[in-house]
């Protein structure tokens, strides 16, 4: 639909490249094209536009074969108006000059041209074709029926109408019928499948045969090579017991040829230790019995002299150094108490003893 403004009592219309415009004034054509842009005045215009891109026209119709079988068919015309100066004169495609809308449905009769023209041809061919042939083969021929009916037909270009293509989509008994054809081909199919699945089970039952003799001669090759490895072990087992054994004697010999050197080592050792032991004896013994020679000479000299000298000394000396030694001797007085009894006998004990000294 062309766009239209208004502007001061003016109209101004702006057309879309694919609609054809066409402006008459007064009687004359003032415009014509694609795409136009131009003024004018709604009093005084009239306006037509026309469609010219390709547009598709999906149609629908019921026909019968010719076992007098219904079947419904679909199909799409591909169309666009060629010539839109004859198309404007045979068709109304005029518009409103103040809104651009349509006044009439032209496009409305184009459908019904087109869908009854190509009804007519499919309703031909299929009056002349049973109801299986028609569901294999009757979409070509219906299409090509159509498409060479439709170019053929004198109405379209003397309404400026090119036809572009024509596609059959699907041809449909009804659904009785339809489920009653594909009975035989669903039993067919079903009993292709029985037959697949009883190959597959007869294979599978094959396959797990094989599978189980592979198993059991598995188990059977399994079982031999245990007894193999027993066996190996075994033997294995007694080459390791005898060589450990002989290993072991190896180290009992060398053991006891290690203790035997060991004693001998010992026992020298001992005898030496013993022999080293009596020598630093015998040398202490003789060591002490010349040091105790020593020691009694040294004191039987020293007891001599000391004889010799209290053999020269007089008397007094010789009490004097026994109350020294005593002395030395005694233990520990912290206080000495002297009665006068006492003090009276040593004093005339001293005196007696001076007396006589004189």
């Amino acid at each position: 639909m062309a766009d239209i403004t208004r502007r001061f009592g003016w109209r101004h219309l702006r057309g879309a490249p694919t609609a054809h415009i066409r402006h008459h004034r007064s009687g004359r054509l003032v415009h014509d094209g694609p795409g136009l842009s131009f003024w004018y005045r709604s009093l005084t215009a009239a306006l037509s536009e026309i469609p010219v891109e390709d547009r598709e026209l999906a149609m629908t119709f019921r026909a019968r074969t010719s076992d007098f079988q219904d079947i419904a068919v679909q199909a799409t015309v591909t169309y666009r108006i060629s010539d839109p100066g004859v198309a404007a004169e045979r068709l109304d495609f005029s518009v409103d000059p103040d809104t651009g809308v349509w006044r009439g449905a032209p496009l409305e009769q184009l459908s019904t041209l087109l869908t009854e023209a190509a009804q007519q041809h499919a309703l031909d061919v299929l009056a002349r074709t049973p109801l299986s042939a028609a569901l294999v083969d009757g979409v070509a021929a219906v299409r090509e029926r159509v498409a060479a009916g439709l170019a053929a037909e004198p109405r379209l270009p003397a309404t400026g109408i090119e036809v572009v293509a024509v596609r059959v989509v699907a041809l449909r008994p009804e659904p009785e019928v339809e489920r009653a054809l594909r009975t035989p081909a669903r039993e067919r199919i079903q009993q292709d499948a029985d037959r697949a699945t009883y190959e597959r089970r007869a294979v599978a039952v094959e396959r797990e045969r094989a599978i189980a003799e592979n198993e059991l001669a598995s188990r059977i090759e399994l079982a031999r090579r245990e007894e193999q490895l027993v066996e190996q072990r075994g033997t294995n087992a007694r080459r390791e017991a005898e060589e450990q054994a002989a290993a072991d004697a190896v180290r009992a010999e060398a053991e006891a040829a290690r203790t035997v050197r060991l004693a001998d080592a010992e026992a020298r050792r001992t005898e030496r230790l013993a022999e080293a032991e009596a020598a630093r004896s015998v040398r202490l013994a003789r060591a002490e019995a010349e040091g105790a020679r020593e020691v009694g000479e040294a004191r039987a000299q020293a007891q001599a002299a000391w004889l010799r000298v209290h053999a020269e000394v007089d008397v007094a000396t010789l009490h004097a150094l026994t109350g020294t030694r005593l002395a030395e001797n005694l233990p520990r007085i912290d206080s000495v108490t002297v009665s006068p009894d006492v003090l009276t006998g040593l004093l005339s004990r001293l005196g007696g003893s001076s007396g006589e000294q004189a």
